[in-house]
């Protein structure tokens, strides 16, 4: 045995553009409170522009070597994530045979009362978490019946030990949400508060877009680890969904 305690392998993707994603970019351009949407978040599908997204990746991956795709996919049990690793399946992007593995660990980050609400709706609705949000900052509010990001961090920690103990050695693809990406960051690179924000400042992780790490014997003073190898990168012909204006409580 190698003791190899990580994926050879590791890809991150962010869903492709949902209904959501565009119920909300609507939402902001009207200025309106409330994002209109009549099904539960967990229910949202991909919107058609996401579904393109989902098999252009798909596509991208298939020009590779096997040895350079997934062997093992998990994703959220959002429909909007299991759509687009489906779609990515369907568009030729993993060899494998085996189905996708859901895992309620990855799913979106919980909103609470805040659900469904943009920016401007929060300050109108709820002044209070605005200004608790305001005062406390993203990585630790935590609104009413919702949600921190360290809650968000606390199971991908857990997450992150059954990557290292069922799928070393292996090829693995997580299909999941925006601020599970840069919790997924914070966590495997033993990042700061102060560090993960100044990423997510950076700009929205573009729908689809890969954050790939791969393992490395010498990382961690010897002990072995992963190494990012790219961050927030679409497939050359995708069409990309034009970043979102400051979205509050809709990270989604």
């Amino acid at each position: 045995m190698s003791g190899q305690r990580w994926p050879d392998r590791l890809w991150i993707v962010r869903h492709g553009e949902s209904a959501g994603n565009v119920a909300r970019d609507l939402a902001h351009a009207e200025e309106a409170d409330r994002i209109a949407l009549d099904v539960r978040d967990v229910d949202v599908p991909l919107s058609e522009r996401g579904r393109g997204q989902a098999a252009t990746l798909g596509r991208w991956f298939a020009s590779a070597d096997e040895g350079r795709r997934p062997d093992t996919i998990l994703a959220s049990p959002y429909i909007r994530a299991r759509q687009t690793a489906e779609l990515f399946r369907a568009g030729g992007g993993a060899p494998c045979a085996s189905p996708t593995l859901v895992d309620e660990r990855l799913r979106e980050k919980e909103f609470g009362i805040l659900d469904g609400l943009t920016a401007r709706g929060i300050r109108s609705l709820h002044p209070d978490q605005a200004e608790f949000r305001r005062l406390l900052g993203k990585f630790y509010h935590r609104p009413p019946g919702g949600e921190s990001w360290c809650d968000v961090i606390f199971r991908l920690r857990a997450l992150a030990d059954t990557l290292s103990l069922h799928h070393s050695g292996r090829r693995v693809m997580i299909v999941a949400h925006q601020v599970v990406v840069l919790c997924l960051r914070y966590v495997l690179e033993d990042m700061t508060e102060e560090e993960v924000l100044a990423v997510d400042r950076e700009g929205d992780v573009a729908n689809c877009s890969v954050t790939e790490y791969r393992h490395d014997a010498g990382a961690r003073d010897g002990a072995g680890g992963l190494v990012l190898v790219r961050y927030n990168e679409t497939a050359p012909d995708a069409d990309v969904t034009a970043e979102a204006p400051a979205s509050g409580a809709a990270e989604r």
